[in-house]
């Protein structure tokens, strides 16, 4: 495809994605504003409010400065007035990162992978700066360097992986070709299983974040809907405390997957949730902070083993992957280890950026720290996803047959040899009929 067309779809792609991000946001404003305050307000000064909630869900700090009548109404102390909030809601980034990563599959299926990440995310850029500069406010303002910084990388990293990925499946010929040929077949292999099992580990371990999450919202619902009664706020307080609350529950499913693998996470400086205990203090009153339990089980330390076997489960798929099409031979060390090496770290890569993608200031004071500790999350994760999966892909197989029903010759078992069976007795052959022996037949 022409390089011109690949880079006019990419900049399409990213003006839709930045259209729909902008959106989720602005679509409950501007309900808020026609149900609650359409005629105190102009619309146009809601734009801000919009904006920057959009700059906070693509991890660039918000700076809040409180009027001084506010903080006497509220009761806050004067050097609570200003403070900085950069828990994202990482709603906004995963729509933005999901839509990216399919751009960039796109181009590169279309032969200008690195064409339309360009375009694509030159586009990201500019809309961004657009936003940061007519989006400023001043009780909440974002400097112009993360607003802008903070959605070109949400964008460029996901679209750039993507492009990547499919580049390395289906051929560029270009930079992925050649860095791919420089590798032994058996090495490509193994790269492929351990980027499928790195896929399986992570979605094994935020799916465990996820089904504690539910578990939690089932168990503590009242606490939730205690704490929103408590706001006493209106229908429209209620309706916002709710869109927010679902924009952050992607942070609280990985706030739990970090509560899983072990470490767990922080509610404020020096306070903790995790298996092996738990100290809170005193928790903002804000609804869905009351799923946080207040103490914990010491047998809730087995879910490192579910962990453990999400690793297995993946060690497993990769190991299948490197077995296709080996029939005869025996299965090889080398590919394993390359496997395992790559889903071990892979696992931890992403598991520090889904961690750190979680974490974040909420408020002054204690609560400049919240959400899981990056590289100990993602170091433990890493550890016991190796273990499960090292225990499947170094283990004997035994009789066990390969996903074509095939044996290697590695598992079929060294016996002795049969003996020949006995020859049959040779027939000497009948001698040669004269033709005066043959019978003959008078001719009529």
């Amino acid at each position: 495809m022409n390089r011109l067309l690949v880079s006019l779809l990419a900049a399409v792609d990213a003006l839709v994605t930045v259209a729909v991000g902008v959106g989720i946001v602005l679509a409950p404003v501007t309900l808020v504003w026609v149900f609650g305050i359409s005629g105190d307000a102009d619309w146009a000064a809601l734009w801000p409010a919009g904006a920057t909630i959009w700059q906070l869900g693509h991890f660039a700090p918000v700076a809040v400065s409180l009027p001084a009548e506010l903080v006497v109404l509220a009761g806050l102390p004067a050097k609570g007035a200003d403070f900085a909030v950069s828990l994202a809601p990482t709603a906004l980034a995963a729509v933005t990162a999901f839509s990216a990563w399919r751009s960039g599959a796109r181009a590169a299926r279309a032969g200008a992978w690195l064409t339309g990440v360009l375009a694509g995310t030159v586009t990201v850029a500019l809309l961004a700066t657009v936003i940061a500069l007519t989006g400023h406010a001043d009780v909440a303002s974002v400097d112009l360097l993360p607003a802008v910084l903070g959605p070109v990388l949400v964008f460029a990293v996901p679209a750039l992986l993507g492009a990547i990925v499919r580049a390395w499946s289906d051929g560029d010929d270009g930079i992925v070709d050649a860095v791919s040929e420089r590798l032994p077949d058996d090495v490509q292999n193994a790269v492929d299983a351990g980027v499928r099992g790195v896929a399986i580990a992570v979605a094994g371990i935020v799916g465990i974040g996820a089904l504690i999450l539910g578990v939690l919202f089932f168990a503590r619902g009242g606490e939730v809907i205690a704490l929103t009664q408590a706001a006493q706020t209106d229908l429209i307080g209620v309706v916002v405390l709710a869109l927010g609350s679902i924009l952050y529950l992607p942070t609280l499913v990985l706030w739990f997957a970090g509560f899983a693998v072990g470490p767990g996470f922080a509610v404020g400086t020096g306070t903790a949730v995790s298996p092996a205990g738990t100290s809170l203090g005193v928790v903002p009153g804000i609804p869905v902070l009351g799923i946080v339990p207040d103490s914990t089980s010491p047998w809730l330390l087995l879910l490192a083993l579910v962990v453990v076997g999400s690793g297995a489960l993946a060690g497993a798929v990769s190991r299948g992957s490197l077995l296709v099409g080996s029939t005869t031979d025996a299965e090889p060390l080398r590919p394993r280890a390359v496997a395992l090496s790559v889903l071990v770290i892979g696992t931890g890569i992403v598991v520090a950026v889904l961690s750190w993608a979680a974490r974040g200031a909420i408020g002054p004071g204690r609560l400049a720290q919240v959400g899981p500790e990056p590289w100990s999350v993602a170091l433990l994760a890493a550890v016991e996803v190796g273990v499960g999966a090292a225990v499947v892909l170094f283990s004997p197989r035994g009789d066990d047959a390969d996903e074509h029903g095939h044996r290697t010759a590695a598992d079929v078992p060294r016996e002795a040899p049969a003996p020949a069976p006995a020859a049959a007795p040779r027939r000497e052959p009948a001698a040669a009929a004269s033709p005066d022996e043959f019978p003959t037949t008078p001719l009529d």
